[in-house]
This record gives C-alpha cells, structure tokens and sequence, in this order.
C-alpha cells in the first residue's frame, strides 16, 4: 500500500485523519506521515500490519479474537484461486 492508496482508503471510508489514527490506533501524525510518503525526507513505508488492519476495517471487523476464520483468503479478497495442477507443483527442500 502506498501513500496515495492509503489516503484513498482513509477517504473512502469516510473518515478524517483523526479518525483513522483512533481506529488503527496510532497517532494523526503518524497517518499524515504516511498520507505524505516522506517524514522529514525520508521515505516512509506502510506496515503490513496496518496495511492489514485497514483490510480488516474495509470488512466491518473491528476486533479479532483469534478463533481461525472460516473463509479462505480468496473469499477474503474476492478472487477465486485455480485449483492446482499436482504435476505442476515444486518440491520445496
């Protein structure tokens, strides 16, 4: 996730940045730093955690209590995954 597509998020949702720090649990600065891309110069990443959260917050889910969720990821992300071919499949050693 980039600067532009988190912002776009944040605003898709309908939220300020004050908002979205309350909800992600982390400072507004923090959300202007990474809406800007840069703190000071210096390029600022998007934690997959929060990139992560913010997919948990698109679907509703506010808390997670760790039980295993009963979808599999294709169903989390709406694209459904081919079945394998067996003989196509590597070994990992």
């Amino acid at each position: 996730m980039d600067s532009e597509s988190f912002r776009d998020w944040r605003r898709s949702m309908g939220w300020k940045q004050k908002d979205a720090a309350d909800r992600l649990g982390l400072k507004k600065r923090v959300i202007q730093y990474y809406e800007k891309g840069d703190r000071d110069g210096k390029r600022v990443e998007i934690p997959l955690t929060v990139e992560l959260a913010c997919l948990a917050l698109s679907m509703g889910v506010r808390h997670y209590d760790g039980r295993p969720l009963p979808r599999s990821a294709a169903d989390l992300t709406g694209r459904a995954r081919p079945a394998a071919d067996p003989s196509t499949i590597a070994s990992i050693d």
